[in-house]
């Protein structure tokens, strides 16, 4: 018994345990739990990386960032955002913070917790129709917020009150629903001291009030019902406001373009189909593009507003006509556009204004080479410092493909020649004399019909 009795026990112990599988079995339940515990740490800490009002299912995407004058730009525009990241998704918390042609829908409360010291923020062209009271709690720092190109139909002023330091809001091209829920916005918008917010916001709805400025729209009729009668309204009735017709005007340019204010103010009107310059350009635009449009004249003045202008880019349009005033007030642009459009010539004087001009692209025009053209070549021989490119004849068949520099020249070395033979031999001939009116007869003469001016002097000859 001595013996045996060990032999026993261990047989006992190996009975009582259980079988292999269930011991896996075990150690794999420990394994998952284990895993699911990480598994639920990580998505804790994507949520914190997304931000509060973030999507847990996308990384926040690299944004680019840069310093201008000690101030950090962060730019995230068209990076398919669908929320606000955190303030601590970069080196620092921005002092700019850009998020235009983003896919953001609703902006909640403690959205922009950590951007305290932001001073301009960029949510135009989003798809944003809800917007909390609360979202820019604590930007007591922001002056420019634009808004514009979204799908907001009501906004409470009590949103706008956490930003003391505003100066500069964008609302237009928003839906804006002009009734009750608007009347506080509208009476802010109103005050003498609020010119720079929300200028060009317009109402939607009601029809009674579709069109109006939000700044020019009676606070009163907001509460009033406006929608047409099933029947036409009674002329006598003074109940129902009379509409009038709408004048056709000139588009304008902060509704019709896109307005960008950093790193440099921008107005982007590319593609946007317009037969003519839109009006009211910002006089702070510092770049301004109308390619791709239907332009097929630019009139005196148009222009005129656009004081700060460095580029202007009108390539890709019908152009067939500039007026002599058309670029008139554009004493700062450096770099004009006109490729790809149908200009034959210049008027006289169109260039006159632009002092620092240093970049013409005129490629892709039918420029006709004849006296009409000699204008752009003195003006381009006058000004040394412009870089200019594209400037060849279509026009007559014979000079197509020519340098049009090169035909002036020609052009005025045959004249010399002529001139040189006439004199060679001394000719003395008083039928030969001319005197300063005829002089001024024969430039009238030789300058193409739509640019000669009145006649002021008839000369007669009495034998």
């Amino acid at each position: 018994m001595r013996v045996t009795s060990p032999l026993l026990l261990a047989l006992l112990v190996l009975l009582l345990l259980p079988p292999p599988s269930q011991l896996r079995k075990a150690g794999q339940g420990r394994r998952l739990k284990v895993g699911r515990r990480l598994l639920r740490q990580d998505r804790v800490r994507g949520r914190g990386r997304q931000g509060r009002s973030g999507d847990s299912r996308h990384q926040v995407p690299e944004c680019s960032e840069y310093s201008d004058s000690e101030d950090l730009f962060v730019d995230c525009q068209g990076r398919k955002l669908s929320s606000i990241p955190t303030a601590l998704s970069w080196s620092r918390a921005p002092d700019h913070l850009l998020l235009a042609r983003n896919r953001i829908r609703a902006l909640h409360n403690g959205a922009f917790s950590g951007f305290e010291g932001l001073r301009s923020l960029d949510l135009q062209q989003n798809r944003i129709s809800v917007l909390e009271e609360g979202v820019f709690l604590g930007l007591i720092k922001l002056t420019t917020l634009l808004l514009q190109h979204n799908r907001l139909g009501t906004l409470s002023e009590e949103a706008l009150i956490p930003m003391p330091s505003l100066r500069y809001l964008r609302l237009h091209d928003n839906p804006w629903s002009c009734r009750c829920t608007l009347d506080s916005l509208v009476r802010t918008l109103q005050v003498p001291s609020n010119r720079n917010l929300g200028n060009h916001a317009r109402c939607a709805e009601p029809v009674g009030l579709r069109g109006r400025k939000l700044r020019q729209v009676d606070p009163e009729l907001l509460c009033l019902e406006l929608e047409p009668p099933s029947e036409p309204p009674d002329p006598q009735d003074s109940t129902y406001p009379l509409q009038p017709i709408p004048i056709r005007g000139k588009p304008d340019a902060t509704t019709s373009c896109h307005t960008y204010l950093f790193p440099t103010p921008r107005l982007d009107c590319r593609s946007r189909d317009l037969a003519e310059v839109p009006a009211e350009i910002p006089g702070d635009m510092v770049h301004m593009d109308l390619s791709q449009n239907s332009l097929r004249r630019l009139k005196a003045r148009d222009f005129v507003e656009a004081r700060s202008l460095r580029s202007l880019n009108l390539s890709n349009n019908n152009l067939e006509d500039m007026d002599t005033a058309s670029l008139s007030g554009l004493l700062h642009l450096h770099e004009l556009d006109l490729s790809n459009n149908r200009l034959h010539f210049f008027h006289f004087g169109v260039l006159e204004d632009l002092y620092f001009l240093s970049l013409l692209r005129l490629g892709g025009n039918p420029w006709v080479c004849d006296y009409s053209i000699h204008y752009l070549v003195y003006w381009l021989r006058l000004h040394p410092g412009v870089t200019y490119s594209g400037l060849l004849c279509h026009s007559p068949s014979e000079l197509r493909g020519k340098s049009v520099e090169d035909y002036v020249h020609s052009y005025n070395r045959a004249c010399s020649q002529t001139e040189h033979s006439q004199t060679e031999y001394g000719q003395t001939d008083p039928e030969l004399w001319v005197t300063s009116m005829e002089l001024q007869e024969e430039r009238e003469e030789m300058e193409p019909a739509h640019l000669r001016g009145p006649q002021k002097y008839h000369v007669t000859r009495w034998n």
